[in-house]
């Protein structure tokens, strides 16, 4: 009888580990953050999202719009609740997921220090892209999304802010002469998943 349950007991065990994600083979993943940051409408959602697809399962997008406007309804103002969250949604995938994408306009000024500490939290396996765009490009992007009605010029120009680089090493230029093509291969080459 003690074999029966001993044997039945080790099945409940090797159910249980079987069930760990196929992709890690319930090791803990090296987790690596892909960073992506610029004005609004300059393509980081659209690549973002592509990037996960492309991940896969586990994946984990954390994006700032999200956060902010849908699950928290608040503005992008200094202090507001957002913040805490997408470093809290963030760091929950360190060590649970393969690859974190955290995207948005991420302003340095309010998140800079935010962002330097989760890619010290990664242990610096970190990926930085900045969309640098001129106006005219991203507006011209602008007028090609579904959502291109919401706000127009003016306001787009409202929001901009020119060159807001982070500074820090290896932190990555995305230009206009950039194809969605030429931005994930770029990314995916860098990242080495």
């Amino acid at each position: 009888m003690d074999w029966i349950v001993g044997n039945h007991f080790c099945w409940i065990i090797m159910l249980l580990l079987s069930r760990t994600s196929n992709r890690t083979n319930g090791v803990r993943p090296i987790s690596k953050l892909i960073i992506l940051r610029g004005n609004s409408a300059s393509g980081k959602s659209t690549i973002a999202k592509a990037l996960q697809t492309y991940y896969g399962d586990g994946t984990l997008l954390v994006s700032q719009d999200t956060v902010r406007r849908d699950m928290l309804k608040v503005r992008d103002r200094e202090g507001n609740l957002s913040h805490d969250l997408i470093r809290q949604i963030t760091e929950y995938g360190k060590g649970k997921c393969d690859v974190v994408i955290l995207e948005g306009i991420l302003n340095n000024n309010r998140y800079g220090e935010m962002l330097t500490d989760l890619i010290k939290f990664y242990d610096g396996k970190a990926y930085v892209y900045y969309f640098d765009l001129t106006f005219e490009e991203t507006f011209k992007r602008h007028n090609m999304r579904s959502k291109k009605n919401e706000f127009g010029k003016e306001a787009l120009k409202s929001w901009w802010s020119e060159s807001d680089y982070l500074g820090i090493d290896g932190e990555v230029m995305v230009t206009d002469e950039m194809s969605e093509e030429n931005i994930l291969k770029l990314v995916v080459e860098q990242v080495q998943v």
